[in-house]
């Protein structure tokens, strides 16, 4: 459930509520009992940056790195080419 962030137009009061997405909008100030609170828009507490957690920590063996298949490089193509690469200079 997200944290919705409300103010007043009375009173000034701020404060965060945790509600479903479907609940309705709160109207009444805790602080002031008047029909003026509103729901703010805020920036998300948190950010999806990167690969993916589930691409990078997750996967084993040949399903790493789909994202790499996808733009035509194949886990499999790595692989072979990386123990050719060992297998010549032992």
């Amino acid at each position: 459930m997200p944290i919705y962030e409300y103010e007043c137009k009375a009173c000034g009061h701020r404060m965060e509520k945790l509600q479903k997405i479907s609940a309705d909008p709160l109207k009444e100030c805790p602080a002031c009992n008047q029909n003026d609170l509103e729901r703010l828009v805020s920036a998300a507490g948190f950010r999806l940056a990167g690969g993916g957690w589930y691409e990078t920590d997750f996967k084993t063996g040949s399903k790493k790195n789909l994202a790499a298949d996808a733009k035509g490089t194949s886990s499999s193509a790595k692989s072979d080419t990386t123990s050719k690469s060992k297998g010549a200079a032992a």
